[in-house]
């Protein structure tokens, strides 16, 4: 268990994901949202950063019991959006779209610290590894969320750039499917994106 051999770390990263990833990717998603005219996020109070709202009981379970078991945090938050309200023809992807950009943001912040802790500073191993644990797991989750998979994020971009004619074909058998292909995905996944993460995390530090 991962727990048992890593205590410090597992605290770290489930503060880090419950306390700042969460709430800023789902406050992202409901500021999106309020901007081009869709207020349901704002006066459901999810136009917070307050962890305690963005705090969804299955995403937050499976989130902790993911890191505590493997080390890895996986888990999900949800923001209420109505589609019909946003202003736009793409209105639906950018509210879509907020949320992981959020996490590429914090990534590349956390990436550009550990570079410059790599090379300029003397800190402990234990700092590094941590430093590098969270700026490849907020790549992982901003990938991740970017699949065009419904329910993640990228199946929302997905469907809102089809043809209103091929989406009201397409979004049945996505909707009947898109849970089975997520379930997938949580298992092999990783396979796919633990390459990216590993070039995009080598780019960022410069190596």
């Amino acid at each position: 268990m991962f727990a048992l051999q890593y205590p410090d770390y597992t605290a770290i990263i489930l503060a880090f994901f419950l306390l700042v990833a969460f709430p800023v990717h789902e406050f992202c998603h409901a500021f999106a949202a309020w901007r081009l005219g869709d207020d349901t996020a704002q006066r459901q109070g999810y136009l917070t950063l307050n962890p305690i709202k963005h705090f969804n009981p299955i995403g937050g379970t499976m989130l902790i019991l993911s890191t505590v078991l493997y080390g890895f945090p996986f888990g999900f938050a949800a923001t209420p959006v109505n589609p019909a309200r946003l202003r736009g023809r793409y209105g639906e992807a950018i509210v879509a779209v907020a949320g992981p950009l959020s996490n590429w943001i914090t990534a590349l912040v956390l990436g550009l610290v550990l570079r410059y802790v790599y090379y300029n500073l003397d800190v402990p191993l234990r700092l590094l590894n941590l430093l590098e644990l969270l700026t490849r797991t907020s790549l992982a989750l901003a990938i991740f969320n970017l699949i065009p998979v419904p329910p993640l994020d990228g199946g929302a971009i997905l469907m809102s750039l089809l043809p209103s004619r091929t989406r009201l074909r397409v979004e049945p058998v996505f909707a009947q499917a898109g849970w089975l292909l997520f379930i997938v995905l949580i298992f092999f996944g990783g396979y796919v994106i633990g390459p990216v993460v590993d070039r995009l995390f080598l780019a960022l530090i410069g190596i």
